[in-house]
């Protein structure tokens, strides 16, 4: 007999909600307010680089390295300035403390259209909700600020859990937190390999979502979502 769904566990950026403006232009706004005038494509490419760098070199924010995220994201951004030409060391610290603090503020951060119906719906139906999310510890902050904390019986990020996915490790943190065996947990997320793959090698039962209906990898209809609205009908059949 099949276990009944009790849970509910979701990605947040990109799935839930998403950066309002471009690193590119973000960035350019704080670098403009310091006199700096930068483009905001040139200042793109930068962060590309910069941001490939850290997460090489310092996977998770370097938290085996003896980094926090706070620290981790300077570094990026601090490096992303410094390939755009600025030099001054203590002008680099300012503009990255501000950028790391800024990403805090609601303005920043448009949620998704379907989301709150989503959750809503979810709570409806009784689920308990959670977030596993490779993010750094600003992410409670910011989901609160986007009125979307209150959902959530619980989140873990990759920062706090010291694990990234698609390590099947942070999931197992996330299984005890819902109390409930695998089989009665659900993910939603739109990465194939980090949501879809590695939620699904524990034995939750999770979805891709699709919202640019890309169709880049071979995942069954039944598990894909084309948007938020799809979720109920699909999280009723696995209570059943």
């Amino acid at each position: 007999m099949r276990a009944p769904l009790q849970c509910v566990l979701w990605d947040v950026t990109n799935t839930l909600l998403k950066v309002r403006a471009s690193v590119g232009e973000q960035y350019c706004k704080e670098a403009q307010r310091m006199g700096l005038s930068l483009s905001p494509p040139e200042v793109d490419a930068a962060f590309r680089q910069a941001y490939r760098h850290h997460s090489s070199r310092y996977p998770n924010y370097g938290i085996t390295r003896g980094l926090d995220g706070q620290t981790w994201w300077m570094g990026v951004v601090q490096d992303t300035f410094s390939r755009c030409r600025v030099r001054d060391p203590v002008l680099l610290k300012t503009m990255a403390s501000n950028l790391y603090h800024n990403f805090c503020n609601a303005e920043n951060w448009e949620v998704f259209p379907d989301s709150l119906k989503a959750l809503e719906s979810c709570t409806s139906l009784g689920l308990k909700l959670g977030v596993v999310s490779n993010f750094d510890r600003r992410l409670e902050r910011i989901l609160h600020v986007c009125g979307l904390r209150s959902y959530f019986s619980f989140l873990i990020t990759s920062e706090e859990a010291g694990i990234a996915k698609p390590n099947p490790a942070i999931f197992n943190q996330a299984l005890e937190n819902c109390g409930t065996p695998a089989a009665s947990v659900a993910h939603i997320g739109d990465d194939y390999v980090n949501d879809y793959l590695t939620s699904r090698s524990v034995g939750i039962h999770g979805f891709l979502l699709d919202r640019h209906n890309k169709r880049k990898h071979n995942v069954p209809r039944q598990h894909r979502l084309n948007s938020l609205e799809e979720l109920p009908s699909h999280l009723q059949l696995l209570m059943e």
